[in-house]
């Protein structure tokens, strides 16, 4: 019977197949042993090189020879010689590990590139408030890597991921847009802010859903993850008394005493401690909401991104 040690890779009439390579050429783990074993004369000493046992190492020659169908090893007490099929194979081994080190130096550069930078879109919130504290411990991980920031509001975070000119975002909307994948890394509360001189201010009950939306506010701009929740909360608001695009601003309004404002609890614990702002409860409604990290769809964050998105969970306070 014919033998068919040695022919896996190759059909009937012992002719290649197609897409069978991996199945015919020894692994780079194999070809470097060989390399080890031609410059040191010893099966032994090629082996505590490459770190592994010398029972392993000559297993695995052995396994070669039978892949390749030659003997590439004379063994003798003394050592072990290179046959001259060896030395062939041995020289076409040394110029695959080259091509593998070229291979292996070139995906090295570009995990470098990748590495050295990373652009962060976030919304107004999360970019003020809790992005600083994770950029400054991610500096400590990566001091090589230069971060860029775009902050505006949720839809503009997902319109740049999906325009692909940011690595990682952050959203404080009800819901993720089509074609972005997301996980929840906090949580907030929004809060009814007036200054003490506002008639809200010295309420002894609360506020109810109904006049809390029939009440013109001091609001974000449409698109803000802020004003999505609120809207939703109250299933719709009244035409605002100022439309603003930054948190910063509509804080401002509302301590300068222009009406009352809903923002994020993280916004304004400062403000609420020091009095220039006064919280008004709301009786009968959850204003609470998910932060959520955000990125396209089958490009799960790696590298610098990946590394922020773990500091997320570590170091985000709660209000």
């Amino acid at each position: 019977m014919e033998s068919v040690e040695g022919t896996e890779g190759r059909d009937a009439d012992h002719r290649p197949v197609p897409g069978a390579l991996a199945h015919r050429v020894p692994d780079l783990g194999a070809l470097e042993l060989l390399l080890a074993v031609a410059r040191l004369g010893s099966l032994g000493a090629a082996a505590r090189e490459t770190g592994v046992s010398q029972p392993a190492a000559s297993s695995r020659l052995r396994s070669m020879e039978r892949q390749l169908g030659v003997a590439l090893l004379d063994r003798s007490p003394r050592g072990s010689r290179l046959t001259d099929a060896g030395a062939l194979v041995t020289d076409w081994a040394r110029r695959v590990v080259e091509a593998a080190e070229a291979f292996d130096a070139g995906a090295q550069a570009l995990r470098d590139r990748r590495d050295s930078r990373l652009r962060v879109a976030a919304s107004m919130t999360i970019a003020e408030y809790l992005l600083p504290g994770w950029l400054l411990a991610l500096r400590a991980q990566r001091p090589d890597t230069a971060v860029s920031l775009l902050a505006g509001n949720s839809a503009t975070v997902a319109e740049r991921l999906l325009a692909d000119e940011a690595d990682l975002g952050f959203v404080e909307g009800l819901s993720v847009p089509s074609g972005l994948d997301s996980v929840v890394v906090a949580h907030d509360h929004l809060v009814v802010v007036t200054a003490p001189t506002h008639p809200w201010a010295r309420r002894r009950t609360p506020l109810s859903p109904a006049e809390l939306a029939a009440t013109p506010l001091v609001l974000r701009e449409q698109g803000s993850g802020t004003r999505q929740v609120l809207d939703a909360a109250l299933g719709g608001l009244a035409r605002p008394l100022l439309e603003l695009s930054s948190t910063t601003a509509v804080k401002s309004s509302a301590v300068g005493g222009a009406g009352p404002a809903v923002l994020s609890e993280l916004a304004v614990l400062e403000e609420l401690t020091t009095r220039r702002l006064t919280s008004v409860p709301v009786a009968g409604v959850r204003l609470r909401r998910d932060l959520r990290a955000v990125w396209r769809t089958g490009h799960r964050p790696t590298g610098p991104a990946r590394d922020l998105l773990t500091l997320t969970r570590t170091r985000t306070p709660t209000p």
